[in-house]
């Protein structure tokens, strides 16, 4: 077994399939080709985690799962097949669990308040005169729950909690005798009707989740404490490695990895970072590279096709009224994340700002509404996940010219007064000298650049991937984590260029087409991605199923959640169309992401059964489900060509290929929960034999674990070659994408097959092949070097995977 891994395998950990589950599939996983096992978050969570990011208890792992006996059981069996295991880490924050006491170190804060020892572990603004914190979990406003009697004091156990139906919190010492409303009173914690949180909350959440609390792993004791249990699995060989969940959240993500690697001696280390454009992740972070969104968006974009935006975009505008353009959309998404979900985020920025110029009377005349509109236009027009700024540290020239891109957006929305506001608030986020006070709250100036950035995140996960990826639907496949609606396909020859310096800068960094947090499965994707090459007709056949269920519209149903569900039923076929259950799941958490007609905090049941009831109608009516599959019946061969091509690229181009668990197999999967859905490893184990047992693919499913398997086992018996040079290989066809692993290994794969098949095939197109033998690993076949035909090479399959005989 390799340190750095050859490959990984993402198990989805949790109660219904635990430690013991994983173990049972080892086997399965060393057949596939897999050289370690990439869990998600295995300690302990809150009561009834299906995902684990919820962590309540960083000393234990996790018991739904089976705890550490089981743990130890999987690691052996791994150990056993030479493979490994790599966890995934959460080190941004914590669950509020209900009960609270689930985590202690939080029911220690809200007991004790300022004095709990655990106090510095959380990132609360007690304010001047120690405020309690906000725990905004009441179904009305206080009055009425204290009115209603719904408060009451529980001193049957070990110490007296206050209960609020499941919910209970412990009383500061000396309380307990107090009347009721008093006694809330006087407590750390401030009770609060839930909507008042996103105005009101005082501690650092991650994104808008109330019920996960930040905490701060800069401090080297919660570090310590938080990652113990991590580095002993580390050090006695049961880990090796980490993928970081959402360092953008942490104080100093650059200086997290540093002491990352110092305690796990340089273990290999991904970290889930969204670059956004042309953004690169930082050369100084010591990690191995991204989870891999970036290599999804580039190999993805390979099958998508460029001619086909314009006309896409033409028919979306008509059909939805939506702007012709994503950037417009994507603001006021932005304006009203601001506006609501992280106001409380602004109002800090703000408040720190004020602290900060009224210790210098040079600056006082800056007012608060002026640094609340600064504040603002920076985060609407902020374009990536953060800048990364180190309070002390100069900042960095990427850093730089960022923010002072960012400031330049923003200037066109202030008002002349609030220019210089604007050179103030970008000048203290740069950590440059601002006034000339003798005594500066240099604390004060530090946090604010922290809080900024830690607040930029959030702004652009929630505005762009959770709510404008809900309202603008000219291709959803490009609505995707870390993708971009407007980079619509990627040439050859863009692609080459980052595989080449992924390979030079990032060899091992993580790859993938599919995660938990994808918004639709690669398979999904291919599917929709193949109507770039046909806008003519793909327009042509969504008006043919809109005149058919006309009568089903109803007057409340809109152009883009109807479009939306067109898309989906293509995207999403398989022999005919998804169960109804998990396409109304995945309707409603649509369009209450979009948050343009019903939300998750104010749900519209009208809207919502308006657009049920559409999608029942559809699914019930036996003419209309003819003609869609008319449509997905044509498209298979293209559709196979997409599917098979994104994952061999995927799986052989540099980087560490992670598959996801089920994607082997055609996997049709929404977004979560629907991509959580348990895995038939059975069927899965049986298709391998029968392949290994010199069985031929019988439909696509088995020739994409054909694929899968025979370029993972590729990738283990030849590690140094795909550890070597990547090297584009010349074709005389642009629907070929083909490249070479150092010496021995060569990847071909077809690109727009439908613009290709009007052009009447391959004809006499080449590809250009290293001197040797080669014998393609998915057919048998053997291949000479030179200038080889490609409609030879492709003759059984849309791809080709070539050794060195």
């Amino acid at each position: 077994m390799t340190a750095i891994p050859l490959s990984t395998y993402r198990l989805q950990i949790n109660a219904a399939f635990g430690f013991d589950d994983a173990a049972a599939v080892v086997d399965y996983l060393r057949d596939l080709g897999v050289s370690h096992a990439y869990l998600s978050p295995i300690l302990q969570a809150a009561p009834g985690s299906t995902h684990g990011y919820d962590v309540v208890d960083h000393s234990r792992l996790s018991e739904p799962a089976g705890g550490r006996a089981a743990f130890d059981r999987l690691t052996a069996k791994l150990a056993d097949h030479r493979m490994g295991a790599i966890a995934d880490v959460v080190p941004n924050h914590v669950a509020v669990p209900t009960p609270a006491r689930l985590n202690a170190a939080l029911w220690s804060v809200l007991r004790d308040g300022p004095g709990s020892p655990y106090a510095e572990w959380f990132d609360v603004d007690w304010g001047s005169g120690n405020q309690p914190l906000l725990m905004a979990v009441l179904g009305n406003r206080i009055g009425k729950v204290l009115a209603d009697g719904e408060l009451s004091v529980d001193s049957s156990g070990d110490e007296p909690v206050l209960r609020y139906y499941e919910h209970e919190y412990p009383l500061r010492p000396g309380t307990e005798h107090l009347p009721i409303a008093e006694l809330v009173t006087e407590q750390w914690y401030r009770l609060a009707h839930w909507r008042v949180a996103d105005e009101e909350l005082n501690y650092r959440r991650f994104f808008d989740v109330d019920t996960l609390a930040a905490v701060r792993v800069e401090t080297q004791e919660v570090f310590e404490a938080t990652h113990e249990l991590l580095f002993a699995l580390l050090h006695e060989g049961k880990l090796h490695g980490f993928r970081i969940d959402h360092p953008d959240g942490l104080a100093d993500p650059r200086g997290y990895l540093r002491r990352l690697a110092e305690r796990t001696g340089g273990a290999w280390v991904v970290v889930e970072k969204i670059l956004e454009g042309d953004e690169e992740l930082p050369s100084d972070w010591p990690c191995a590279g991204t989870t891999g969104y970036d290599a999804l968006l580039r190999v993805g974009g390979l099958f998508v096709d460029p001619a086909g935006a314009a006309p896409l975009a033409a028919y979306h505008a008509d059909l939805t009224g939506e702007p012709a353009d994503f950037a417009p959309v994507v603001e006021e998404a932005k304006r009203e994340i601001v506006k609501h979900g992280q106001y409380a985020e602004v109002h800090r920025l703000v408040e720190l700002l004020a602290r900060i110029c009224q210790d210098d009377v040079r600056l006082r005349d800056h007012t608060r509404r002026a640094f609340h509109e600064v504040v603002v236009e920076l985060l609407v027009n902020f374009d990536r996940y953060r800048a990364y700024v180190v309070p002390g540290e100069p900042a960095p020239a990427e850093a730089i010219a960022e923010l002072e891109h960012v400031a330049e957006l923003a200037r066109r929305n202030l008002d002349e007064e609030q220019q210089e506001t604007l050179d103030l608030v970008r000048d203290l986020l740069l950590g440059r000298e601002a006034g000339t006070a003798s005594r500066i709250d240099e604390h004060a100036r530090h946090e604010l650049i922290v809080r900024f950035q830690q607040t930029c995140g959030p702004v652009m996960a929630k505005g762009v991937e959770d709510t404008a990826f809900y309202r603008w639907f000219r291709l959803t496949s490009l609505n995707e984590v870390g993708g971009d609606p407007e980079h619509f396909g990627v040439s050859p020859e863009e692609f080459h260029a980052y595989a080449a310096r992924l390979n030079d800068h990032w060899p091992r960094t993580m790859t993938t087409l599919s995660t938990h947090d994808t918004k639709r499965s690669e398979d999904v994707r291919a599917r929709l991605g193949v109507l770039s090459e046909q806008p003519a007709a793909w327009v042509e056949a969504v008006r043919s199923w809109r005149m058919q269920s006309e009568d089903y519209r109803g007057p409340l149903l809109d152009g883009s959640t109807e479009y939306l569900v067109w898309q989906t039923l293509l995207g999403t076929w398989d022999d005919g169309p998804l169960a109804e259950d998990r396409l109304q799941a995945y309707l409603q958490k649509a369009i209450r992401e979009g948050k343009r007609h019903t939300s998750w905090t104010s749900p519209d049941s009208e809207y919502e059964e308006a657009v049920a009831a559409f999608a029942t109608a559809v699914l019930g009516d036996a003419e209309l489900l003819e003609s869609v599959r008319r449509f997905a019946d044509a498209q298979a061969p293209y559709v196979r060509a997409a599917t098979l091509g994104q994952k061999l690229v995927q799986l052989t181009m540099p980087g560490v290929p992670d598959v996801y668990q089920g994607s082997e197999l055609v996997d049709l999967s929404l977004v979560d929960p629907d991509n959580r859905r348990p895995v038939d490893y059975q069927e899965r184990i049986q298709r391998l034999a029968r392949l290994d047992g010199g069985g031929s693919p019988e439909g696509l499913a088995d020739e994409k674990l054909l694929v899968t398997s025979r370029a993972l086992r590729l990738r283990r018996q030849n590690a140094e070659a795909f550890a070597g040079s990547y090297r584009p290989l010349p074709t005389s066809n642009g629907h070929a994408v083909a490249f070479a692993r150092g010496d021995a290994v060569i990847t071909l794969a077809t690109r727009l097959p439908v613009a290709l098949h009007r052009l009447g095939g391959w004809g006499d197109s080449t590809v250009v092949l290293p001197s040797g033998d080669w014998q393609d690993v998915l057919t048998g076949r053997a291949v000479g070097s030179g200038a080889a035909r490609i409609d030879e090479l492709l003759a059984e399959l849309p791809v080709a995977l070539l050794a060195r005989g």
